[in-house]
């Protein structure tokens, strides 16, 4: 070909791809690359090409190539380093973007790039000075704003990346990524209503938009106003949209109960994370005569606890990013027999993939309080208290299997300390507390809870969850208690903890621990007890508002839950009428939460495994 026919060939292939034949698309450029093997475009759009159908891998050989042909392309630099970072090689990417911004200093969108990365390397400080430098460069790109607002809200400064989401909107009203961004860090700032209007506002535009989705279908369990009934058709709705292709057929063969089962567990949070906590010694005590035992992991951000999980799997598989037709075949190639997902509508959902059905048995557990909506997820594990029969069973797409009287394995931090006397018996007053994420307090909870202040004279509550340290969001919620009634002068606002040890001795500031009723708490439920500190909580009328019937009932302290508000607030007011017995309480409630089955984990873990086999098994 000579030079004006590659040209041509050129405009045929980007008219193509504006008519999203990317596959023709690809073909044609793959030709200039035979013919024209020097020519930088065939190159450089080749691997626009991989990338956009979702092969990094391929895109990133290929824009390698166009880099050595052009080194001095800013362009061909980014998109070389953009597909590293697609694979997951965030430091064989930032050399590429450092190399892009030095031959282009005021572009704006190459800044972007690299704060990107450097955010999702949790390395914040510098991604603030890229973002800073993008939207010096150019205020006005919606892109730069909201990039900067999403490392923001990455390092929950939740308020100030709320600010730059609409400097964001406010130069495109319909930048989508931008009111996405909007409706979910006003979840982060705890404003869980105007959140969902979001979400309804964006899919009333546009209802396949699958991460907004399960956004909603989250935030929707923190409502008060949310019943089991709603709640199921909402999630059955979400069912309904994105189970349209047929997935393929379940299992037909023969089930042998003798062989082993190969067993694969789906997380974004293998790391320092509830739900890896929890797991670990499920995974780390199931029969490996029984089972093999493969963890995918799609967190992006390793520790200590994530080699540990690599430790215990016969196949440890990271997938960086969740790009659909990359972790689809890898899945069905590895062959698994059941497939676990500890996700559900949680941050990096992951429901796309099991509505095509990755393995003859799907289970959800753990990580999602409620059904996923999906009718190709086979099997919920819960147990008899959160999920009780048969009144339960109408509410969910999934078969529930209760496989235990309590459906959690509880390991503590080796770094807790041991628990210490009651503050009251120091400060003369009681302290009643909530450690529980804010979002979950509605304004329901904080009425019960300013109605507890005022019969306990002198009590006074700490709240303390993340976001709570950022002024703008504490004068949000004090200026929503202040409508509600809540004697301000006695609740303090504080923010998370920097470690887990710090976190678990603020315990020792509180008499009294206060569920919240709409979502309990799990972890937080959990750490209260060990640390000494009762718990008041109250049985709700779904999954979410009855874990803490299910802990506490474990641990032998059914006389915590309440059925009703006011049984709650008498509970409480009772537990800080009696100094000398919380004191007694502190002394022995670690040894009853470790002497019960929530530690005993060698038993929990024989119950998980015969539910997963019965799974297996079942017709």
């Amino acid at each position: 070909m000579n030079p004006a026919q590659i040209q041509r060939k050129i405009q045929d292939g980007l008219s193509l791809q504006q008519k999203g034949r990317l596959p023709d698309a690809a073909a044609i450029f793959a030709q200039i690359r035979a013919v024209a093997p020097q020519n930088f475009e065939g190159w450089h759009l080749g691997g626009n090409m991989a990338l956009l159908q979702g092969n990094p891998a391929a895109a990133a050989e290929l824009y390698a190539r166009a880099v050595r042909l052009n080194p001095r392309s800013a362009v061909a630099a980014t998109c070389l380093g953009v597909a590293r970072m697609a694979m997951g090689d965030f430091p064989g990417a930032e050399p590429h973007l450092r190399t892009a911004v030095r031959l282009e200093p005021r572009n704006a969108e190459i800044w972007n790039q690299l704060a990107t990365l450097l955010s999702t390397a949790s390395r914040f400080d510098e991604a603030v000075k890229c973002h800073r430098q993008a939207v010096t460069f150019n205020p006005k790109s919606a892109q730069a704003w909201h990039g900067y607002a999403a490392t923001l809200a990455n390092q929950n400064i939740a308020a100030e990346a709320l600010d730059c989401e609409k400097r964001a909107l406010a130069i495109d009203p319909n930048y989508a990524p931008a009111r996405r961004g909007y409706a979910t860090t006003l979840q982060k700032c705890h404003r869980i209503p105007e959140a969902v209007k979001e979400y309804d506002a964006l899919l009333a535009q546009n209802p396949r938009q699958f991460d907004v989705q399960s956004h909603r279908l989250f935030a929707l369990n923190y409502l008060s106003e949310s019943t089991p009934a709603s709640l199921f058709t909402a999630h059955q709705a979400f069912g309904a949209l994105f189970e349209t292709v047929p997935h393929p057929p379940a299992f037909t063969g023969v089930r042998d109960s003798a062989r082993k089962i190969r067993v694969a567990f789906f997380s974004a949070d293998f790391r320092e994370h509830s739900v890896a906590y929890f797991m670990e010694p499920l995974l780390r005590l199931l029969d490996r005569s029984h089972f093999d035992i493969l963890l995918y992991n799609f967190c992006t951000k390793p520790d200590v606890m994530t080699n540990h999980l690599r430790g215990l799997a016969s196949l440890w598989r990271d997938f960086p990013s969740n790009v659909e037709n990359v972790v689809e075949p890898v899945v069905r190639g590895d062959a698994p027999d059941i497939v676990v997902d500890l996700g559900g509508h949680t941050g990096h959902s992951l429901m796309p993939l099991f509505a095509r059905r990755l393995a003859p048995v799907q289970i959800s557990y753990l990580g999602y309080p409620n059904t996923t909506g999906l009718s190709a997820m086979d099997y919920r594990l819960v147990d008899e208290t959160t999920d009780p029969a048969p009144e339960a069973d109408a509410f969910a797409t999934e078969k529930l299997i209760r496989f235990s009287p309590c459906a959690w394995a509880y390991t503590p931090p080796a770094t807790a300390p041991n628990p210490s006397p009651p503050p009251c018996l120091k400060n003369g007053y009681i302290t009643f507390g909530s450690f529980n994420n804010f979002s979950k307090v509605t304004d329901e909870m904080l009425g019960v809870w300013s109605q507890l202040l005022a019969e306990v004279p002198g009590s006074r509550l700490l709240l303390k969850s993340v976001g709570l340290a950022d002024p703008a969001i504490i004068a949000q919620i004090q200026e929503r208690m202040r409508r509600l009634g809540v004697p301000i002068d006695r609740v303090e606002l504080s923010g998370a903890r920097a470690t887990t040890a710090e976190h678990l001795a603020a315990y020792s500031l509180i008499d009294i621990a206060l569920d919240t009723v709409s979502y309990n708490g799990t972890t937080t439920t959990c750490e209260a007890l060990f640390m000494g500190v009762p718990v008041v909580t109250m049985r709700g009328n779904r999954h979410a508002a009855r874990v803490g019937a299910s802990l506490l009932q474990t641990v032998g302290h059914p006389e915590w839950i309440a059925e009703s508000r006011d049984d709650y607030r008498k509970i409480a007011a009772d537990l800080a009428s009696g100094p000398a017995e919380l004191e007694s309480i502190r002394k022995k409630l670690r040894n009853d939460l470790s002497q019960s089955l929530l530690m005993n984990h060698a038993e929990q873990a024989a119950r998980y495994g015969a539910a997963l086999r019965h799974c297996w098994q079942r017709e």
